[in-house]
């Protein structure tokens, strides 16, 4: 069942690790399936170098497993949340990754520092209130908390990232490591300054409007 989605998922899991932004067990990609609604998610408290698409649990959003001999991810209830309550979300991550939850465990958000965070989210990214592990809580907080942005730091956990698919929530875990690395540099040795709202907006309108290749052969195409 969905084997094209249950080896999109093993292998951005995979990734995660690959990244260094999960250690051991700790974090898991899932992914929905447009057509049917069913998502697939890393089953729990296994090892990422020995993950095989066939572990890959495949559940409705309700939580019932509907292919797959392993218990699924124990932060399943958080996903499913998401995925009930935010129709344009077709993949999740969720990661411990230093330097993003060194944020989250003091409860700071991350301004728009570098103008790679403006490319890349559009804006500061927000922090939760505390929620607790293992039932709704965490979703919710998601739900309410991260706004447009495509990622959220959560208080004294960690770090949850949504996209379309999976690859754009990997790819914004990624990216969200990278700066909040940047920005702890940067605020040991002196006080950043926010950029202006207006360039933050300029800058996420043109990355998303012009980066990568596709699109600019489209414009070329149109010139």
């Amino acid at each position: 069942m969905l084997e094209k989605l249950k080896h999109e998922v093993c292998r951005y899991n995979k990734m995660l690790a690959g990244t260094g932004l999960v250690v051991w067990t700790l974090g898991n990609v899932s992914g929905r399936d447009r057509k049917t609604g069913l998502v697939a998610i890393k089953p729990s408290g296994v090892l990422f170098d020995e993950l095989k698409p066939g572990d890959i649990v495949i559940v409705d959003l309700n939580g019932r497993i509907v292919d797959g001999r392993k218990a699924p991810s124990v932060d399943l209830a958080t996903h499913l949340y998401v995925y009930r309550h935010r129709p344009d979300v077709g993949g999740i991550v969720h990661t411990h990754s230093n330097f993003a939850t060194a944020f989250a465990a003091i409860g700071k958000s991350l301004p728009v520092y570098l103008t790679s965070i403006a490319d890349e989210f559009g804006g500061p990214i927000p922090v939760s209130a505390y929620a607790k592990i293992g039932g709704l809580e965490i979703g919710k907080e998601i739900v309410e908390k991260i706004g447009r942005s495509p990622a959220i730091l959560m208080k004294q956990h960690g770090v949850f990232t949504v996209g379309p698919d999976p690859r754009a929530a990997v790819k914004a875990a990624v990216m969200l490591e990278d700066a909040c690395r940047t920005c702890f540099i940067a605020l040991m040795i002196g006080k950043p300054r926010v950029i202006p709202k207006s360039e933050v907006e300029r800058g996420h309108k043109r990355y998303v409007e012009k980066y990568g290749q596709g699109k600019q052969r489209g414009n070329r195409r149109k010139s």
